[in-house]
């Protein structure tokens, strides 16, 4: 069975997320951040994941708890239905175009967190989520998920659409990396293991 279910509580945010790796992209999510939820729910979507996301947060004072907590949840999430990560594909990367955009994500989940993100914003928020939280959101995914992830727009004007686009290249990119290769028994490493 790919699936858990992770709760979190700090005086900051309580959050719950239930993860089935192979679902067919049935969701309910509800942040208090609307513009979150909508990044969620392509992650759902379009990586066919089965996702319950109910998170609570200090809003009050900025979404900033939120944003991050829910990442650092959402990577634990994936990390624990992965189990021991025997017969994935472990490795893919993911195009999205989204009108003037072109976003770009490549996944290892090869159980060594680190991540690469180049991307430029403009200074207003989208969503009410400042820009800097993008890609920390996805910093922190990768910390708690023990994947390698690069996310990079290539071009584009509009934020919402590079935020959207990258978020669907990960979503992508996390569908074919979790998808079990048949013809592997063990773990997809030539040391015979993956460890951080």
């Amino acid at each position: 069975m790919r699936n858990t279910k992770i709760e979190r509580k700090t005086n900051e945010t309580q959050i719950t997320i239930e993860l089935e790796l192979d679902g067919s992209g049935k969701h309910s999510i509800a942040t208090g951040v609307g513009f979150l939820d909508h990044m969620l729910t392509h992650i759902a979507v379009h990586g066919l994941f089965d996702l319950n996301v109910q998170a609570a947060g200090d809003l009050h004072i900025d979404v900033h708890h939120t944003v991050e907590d829910v990442a650092l949840v959402l990577g634990a999430a994936f990390d624990q239905a992965l189990g021991d990560r025997k017969g994935i594909v472990r490795m893919a990367s993911f195009y999205v175009p989204m009108d003037e955009t072109l976003a770009f994500a490549a996944v290892d989940l090869s159980g060594r967190p680190y991540c690469v993100v180049e991307a430029e914003w403009g200074q207003a928020p989208v969503g009410g989520i400042p820009t800097s939280l993008f890609p920390h959101f996805l910093e922190s995914f990768a910390v708690t998920s023990r994947s390698n992830l690069h996310a990079r727009v290539l071009y584009g004007r509009d934020d919402h659409h590079k935020a959207e686009a990258l978020f669907k290249a990960l979503a992508r990119a996390l569908d074919a990396a979790t998808q079990i290769d048949p013809r592997r028994t063990g773990v997809p490493s030539s040391k015979g293991t993956l460890t951080t």
